[in-house]
């Protein structure tokens, strides 16, 4: 078994239920505005907003533009009608009240916090992913949390991952692995990056991309067998 002394771990669908968090804070922005929310807007938000990253992933758009796109191709989309200032803004503040856990996940992390240097690398809005990192209760097992707004890059970008290296104290490369569920941001990344990946991977998907898999997993408590 090699052997590891970092852990850099995906936040979004990997530690915290990103679905439902989502889905939560949409309903309370809804329902401060007065919009009636059904499950065709929540499924086609979920599937604007998943595009939209992707192409920041891909260095296709920049994250200012997922941000004001997002909601008024939404809004466009289904004729949702009536004052909408500062919808985005509270949004943002809904969803950085959101940390719902994935099955297991706050043992895993008290689990690697006492064995390894431990690391949050995720893409997203610096104030609300701190924040829901914070109010989750995990923050003192995290070493540093790196979001890729504060960085001026984002995963899977090598540029993202040089530099959260240069401000890992110790940093080793060879004894590092990125732990997170999306093939295109954090196996790639970890790709690019010259670090072992792990996939992952509760619904089974196939990997029909370029991203080099080392470890798959389809439940986090895999991880005690192999870290």
């Amino acid at each position: 078994m090699k052997k590891y002394s970092t852990v850099l771990l995906d936040a979004d669908d990997t530690i915290f239920d990103f679905t439902a968090c989502e889905g939560e804070a949409l309903r309370l922005a809804f329902d401060k505005y007065g919009f009636q929310l059904n499950e065709n807007i929540r499924k086609a938000y979920t599937m604007i907003n998943k595009d939209l990253w992707e192409q920041f992933e891909k260095g296709l758009i920049d994250k200012a533009t997922v941000i004001n796109r997002r909601f008024r191709i939404l809004f466009d989309r289904f004729e949702i009608k009536g004052n909408k200032d500062g919808f985005e803004e509270v949004y943002q503040e809904f969803m950085g009240m959101q940390h719902i856990f994935i099955d297991g996940a706050e043992q895993i992390i008290e689990y690697l916090y006492k064995r390894y240097d431990l690391y949050i690398v995720t893409n997203g809005v610096t104030k609300t992913q701190r924040r829901r990192i914070r109010e989750s209760g995990i923050e003192p097992f995290i070493r540093r949390i790196f979001v890729s707004e504060e960085a001026g890059y984002q995963k899977p970008m090598k540029e993202y991952f040089d530099y959260c290296f240069e401000r890992i104290e110790n940093a080793n490369r060879d004894e590092t692995i990125i732990i997170g569920d999306s093939l295109s941001s954090d196996i790639k990344g970890g790709n690019n990056a010259g670090i072992t990946t792990c996939w992952f991977n509760p619904k089974s998907l196939i990997n029909t991309t370029d991203s080099k898999v080392d470890i798959e997993i389809k439940s986090l408590d895999e991880l005690y067998e192999i870290l």
